[in-house]
């Protein structure tokens, strides 16, 4: 399938991440380096190796790049919501003894660069590392790069009317330059801390995120929490296995907001102090998120904010105060972690006409004994099939909380796939480049299921095509027509 056919979107990935991290290995940092065959270009194409493979599947570590340009081209995917995302330094102040052995491991998960990591360890200013990053964007915005597949660019839009734009060019015959937009995000409120020397100061966090506003492209949305606490709001626990052993994020693990996280919420809602940045719930503590949603239903100014979750999973749970897996005929395969959302927020998402990206992590989308017990082969057709049936899983389950419900279903439902995020990807569909691989087995998935289900609601029985191409398309171009 030729990729501009595609038209494939992905609410949450980090392309930057890797190859700002390598641009620290020059004696200019945050150079996006215009040769894509060098390691800080955005461009870099750098699909897996059979030994990356197997050094996944064992150990679940993900070297390569997964949402570099060239392979977001290959993949057909037309607009993405970039993700800045200045590394905490909680990731790497862990327990690993000695120094040389913590920066080696951490180096080796996360892909970024001895020097990269040196520098975060010795950070002062979340805020400047952040502008660092949106400038590392605006370097090769509209540069055009000849790849075997055609001639492609990126444009960083700054709204719906720039996609419209965008779009309207490329269907043009004599268009011979493929555009991937490229909307603004951030992950992780940390980044308006401006000194890390000093308790946070009110005056200083507003100020920051007045600039952000500012911006030409300002994001159209932010998490407010990540990691590691960030005095706003608590987190929820966010790592598994080997990490969770060795990274310590037990400060504010759980808490609700601050006050000044109250502040700041209401500051980037707000249509008074530049536009509207949209607030995504993803890592919030669950208390944080029951505040959230408190404070939408009770300010007016706030009645039609939709709920934004760039890249979760479902936990199949029934609310925050039962913890009942069900709802659907596969609650049970889920991972019922707090991190994951519960089938009332995914109602209340579908309420407020919000958005629901999922993450193509295998940790996420099901629990460990679904893992394990998901067949095995050696043929990737059959891998294709066994892995895409974990994300089918997730897609089953919200579909049948909201038709339950007597709610439309397919609407609003999108990918948040978290490439190069330090995720560990479904098995096969390593990178960008498989997303067509993803919703053909997605579609085969559908069929199945819908030729024998009948719904509640007489709207949701829609034939496969259609309801993969909302999800890997339709639904968020709609959501971006809307509010952005």
């Amino acid at each position: 399938m030729p990729p501009e056919t595609n038209n494939y979107i992905d609410f949450h990935c980090h392309p930057a991440l890797k190859p700002f991290g390598k641009s620290f290995n020059y004696t200019k940092i945050g150079v996006n380096h215009k040769n894509r065959r060098r390691l800080s270009s955005i461009w870099r194409y750098d699909p897996p190796t059979l030994g990356d493979k197997l050094l996944n599947y064992v150990i679940n570590l993900t070297k390569f790049s997964q949402s570099n340009f060239t392979s977001l081209s290959k993949g057909g995917v037309s607009i993405i919501c970039a993700s800045l995302y200045p590394l905490e330094k909680g990731f790497f102040n862990n327990y690993i003894e000695p120094e040389f052995l913590k920066d080696l491991l951490s180096n080796f998960a996360s892909g970024v660069g001895k020097n990269r990591i040196n520098a975060i360890q010795g950070l002062s200013n979340y805020f400047k590392d952040l502008e660092l990053e949106y400038d590392f964007y605006t370097q090769l915005n509209n540069v055009i790069y000849n790849l075997p597949e055609g001639r492609f660019k990126y444009r960083i839009v700054r709204n719906f009317k720039d996609i419209k734009t965008v779009i309207e060019a490329s269907s043009k015959k004599n268009n011979a330059v493929t555009s991937i937009c490229v909307v603004i995000s951030i992950e992780g409120l940390h980044v308006l801390n401006s000194d890390l020397s000093k308790p946070p100061v009110e005056e200083d966090f507003l100020k920051n995120l007045k600039t952000i506003k500012q911006w030409d492209a300002a994001p159209f949305f932010v998490s407010v929490a990540h990691h590691f606490w960030n005095h706003l709001c608590g987190h929820a626990e966010s790592f598994t296995n080997l990490v969770k052993q060795k990274v310590d994020q037990s400060e504010g693990l759980n808490l609700g907001f601050t006050a000044l996280g109250i502040k700041v919420v209401e500051a980037l809602l707000s249509q008074e102090n530049g536009r509207r940045i949209l607030i995504d719930i993803k890592h919030m503590s669950v208390a944080s998120r029951q505040q959230y949603y408190n404070l939408l239903s009770k300010n007016p100014d706030f009645k039609n904010v939709p709920i934004i979750v760039s890249h979760g999973a479902a936990n199949g749970l029934k609310s925050f105060m039962d913890r009942t897996q069900a709802g659907s005929g596969v609650a049970s395969k889920l991972n019922p972690v707090d991190i994951n959302i519960f089938n009332n927020e995914i109602i209340l998402i579908a309420k407020s006409e919000g958005i629901f990206g999922l993450q193509l992590d295998e940790r996420r989308v099901v629990n460990k004994q679904t893992l394990k017990t998901t067949k095995k082969s050696f043929n990737r057709s059959k891998i294709m099939h066994y892995r895409s049936e974990l994300l089918w899983f997730q897609i089953q389950h919200i579909v049948e909380v909201l038709d339950n419900e007597g709610l439309f279903a397919w609407d609003c439902i999108a990918i948040g796939s978290d490439f190069d995020g330090i995720i560990d990807p479904l098995n096969s569909f390593w990178t960008a480049e498989e997303l067509p691989f993803l919703a053909d087995f997605l579609e085969r998935h559908a069929y199945n299921y819908l030729k024998e289900t009948t719904f509640k609601v007489k709207e949701n029985n829609l034939e496969a095509d259609e309801v993969i191409s909302r999800i890997m398309s339709s639904n968020g171009l709609a959501f971006l027509k809307s509010n952005f």
